[in-house]
């Protein structure tokens, strides 16, 4: 059986969004208190709504760039999994101010928080975005470029100070480069939502979902319970040598965007045929945007032994069912 994180206090930074509900979901059941912290600029409180009764969850309502709700929120913690940030490379292009202020500073103030406070360990969310504009593939952790947007900037930042802050105060701190996410919960509306969400609104809606270039962009699609394991497995790690690292948190597999496309209608056709009619639209490409991403995730399976339970086919058909019930009209 997968290490779990069991029977200990974690804070969720970020807890009502889309990958922090998901790790509450499956920390409660396993005899944790879970503490989420989430100030609602992105997360939604439906989101945490099946917990709040819960005896041991707690919400706090608070920002992560104040210094003194992180050190609340982080009172008497084992283990914190920070997913707090405002993420997406568009928005950090027409606001870079706001996205550093969270990204960078939140995350500071994390990290005194989590040193002032004793934290056992802070697993913390950090992104594929850090390769940039490096040509090599698949993406091995110690081989990046330099970062095409503000975002991808905020989140190395984030890798630099968590390396000073373990040399420097002794914590345990373990940074996960995700790659393109997807499952439950995962917002299909806004300006930056996500590719997967909203092609598939699009979609159940039989309107043309919009491919920014020609479609052969690819991405290494994750499904959420491959997140989520790599979380737990990162906090609960006694390999000493796997602590103080980053590790891609990924399928190991591409997929163009024609491709996802593809995948999309087959499983939502088996709810509504019409789908398959629908056509794709292609516009400009996005700026920002590297053409293709794809992890190598033998590091994460040598030092915490990482085995993605889903591959993209399965996480696609098990998410198409969740959004098909639960954003049609």
């Amino acid at each position: 059986m997968k290490r779990i994180i069991e029977n200990a206090k974690v804070l969720v930074t970020g807890g009502a969004g889309f990958i922090g509900s998901n790790l509450v979901e499956a920390l409660l059941p396993q005899g944790n208190q879970v503490i989420v912290l989430d100030n609602f600029a992105t997360g939604k409180r439906e989101n945490i709504t099946p917990f709040m009764d819960h005896p041991n969850f707690t919400l706090i309502e608070g920002d992560i760039r104040n210094l003194e709700v992180c050190k609340q929120a982080a009172e008497g913690v084992d283990y914190i999994l920070h997913q707090a940030a405002l993420g997406s490379v568009p928005r950090s292009i027409n606001d870079p101010i706001t996205s550093n202020e969270v990204n960078v500073s939140g995350f500071l103030n994390m990290l005194v928080a989590a040193r002032d406070c004793g934290v056992k360990r802070m697993v913390y969310a950090a992104s594929s975005s850090t390769y940039g504009d490096h040509p090599g593939l698949p993406k091995v952790e110690d081989k990046i470029g330099k970062p095409l947007s503000p975002y991808a900037v905020t989140k190395y930042v984030n890798e630099l100070y968590a390396d000073v802050f373990a040399k420097t105060y002794g914590l345990e701190l373990i940074g996960l480069r995700y790659f393109n996410v997807f499952g439950r919960r995962q917002d299909p509306d806004g300006a930056y939502a996500a590719v997967i969400p909203k092609f598939v609104k699009a979609l159940i809606n039989h309107e043309s979902p919009v491919i920014n270039g020609d479609g052969t962009h690819s991405r290494d699609f994750t499904y959420i319970e491959n997140v989520v394991q790599m979380n737990q497995l990162a906090a609960t790690t006694e390999n000493a040598a796997g602590v103080n690292q980053v590790f891609n948190t990924a399928q190991g597999e591409n997929t163009s965007l024609n491709e996802l496309i593809d995948i999309l209608k087959k499983n939502l056709s088996q709810f509504d045929p019409k789908i398959n009619e629908v056509k794709v639209i292609y516009g400009p490409e996005r700026a920002g945007d590297v053409k293709h991403s794809l992890a190598d995730i033998s590091k994460a399976k040598e030092f915490l032994g990482y085995e993605p339970s889903h591959d993209v086919a399965l996480g696609m058909r098990e998410a198409t069912e969740w959004y098909y019930n639960n954003l049609k009209n």
